[in-house]
């Protein structure tokens, strides 16, 4: 793998975050240092082949998991893949549960969040820029579709929607926000999801966020508590499910657009 550092990029059509063991899963890949108006993305994107289809890859959190859930320059990373090219972007998260009915282990292809976040910078609209960009359903419904087909193919246990809550960490929840949270009815909580999934909005990208669960929130079983060991345990476990979900997944991926993400701005600007 080289690193480039010239100005000269080229074209990927599929975006993906995620961490450092996602690298092998591209074909003669080549990193390139991008700088973007917001400032510095999380590392390098990686841009390679994978599945016949033009890829850039970037960890979320840096090679070495330097960089917090709160620190993540999202406008940046998002940014860092526009300047690419790329109109698709597959988000898998680490992501604990809400419910006894989602499993460690199990994936969650999610349709909607809840953002508990603060402080974060979650909009391009700046600067004379002003528009309103419809939330209502936030993930790409083609993409979803087609990661819930990947995961029945690959015989992976699925929940085919559900609402992520998204806190600021890098804290996990106390017991009594877990059970607040269960009690609204969300399924699954996460510190990356927002702003990412709505940057890519505002980008008129697609975005599919598949939910790999590590661990029961503290509030669903009263005898654990989350741990960062046990959350990266159950991670490294099922970390080939889930590249094999995006290694079966890109392929299927059309080349046309037909869902309303391209056209996200059309009428919502002031």
């Amino acid at each position: 793998m080289t690193t480039c550092m010239n100005p000269g990029l080229p074209q990927a059509e599929i975006g993906i975050f995620g961490g450092s063991g996602f690298y092998e899963l591209l074909d003669d890949a080549t990193e390139y240092k991008i700088w973007t108006p917001y400032g510095e993305p999380s590392d390098v994107v990686a841009v390679g082949t994978l599945g016949g289809r033009s890829v850039a890859f970037m960890p979320r959190h840096g090679k070495n998991h330097t960089i917090a859930p709160h620190e993540v320059n999202y406008r940046a990373n998002l940014w860092a893949f526009h300047e690419l090219g790329v109109i698709r972007v597959i988000g898998p998260s680490a992501c604990g549960s809400l419910s006894p009915e989602v499993a460690p282990g199990d994936f969650v292809v999610v349709d909607q969040f809840v953002d508990r976040t603060n402080g974060r910078a979650d909009t391009f609209a700046e600067g004379g820029r002003i528009y309103h960009v419809s939330s209502a359903d936030p993930y790409c419904p083609e993409l979803r579709q087609l990661a819930i087909d990947s995961c029945h193919r690959l015989g992976i246990k699925v929940h085919e929607t559900g609402t992520v809550v998204v806190i600021q960490g890098p804290r996990f929840s106390t017991r009594a926000e877990s059970q607040w949270f269960a009690r609204q009815g969300w399924t699954v909580v996460n510190m990356t999801q927002y702003p990412e999934g709505y940057l890519a909005r505002e980008l008129e990208m697609c975005y599919v966020n598949v939910a790999l669960i590590t661990d029961y929130d503290a509030g669903v079983n009263a005898d654990d508590a989350v741990t960062n060991v046990n959350v990266m345990e159950v991670f490294a476990n099922n970390i080939d499910k889930l590249k094999a979900l995006i290694d079966d997944m890109v392929p299927t991926i059309p080349e046309q657009r037909h869902c309303l993400c391209k056209d996200a701005l059309a009428s919502a600007a002031m």
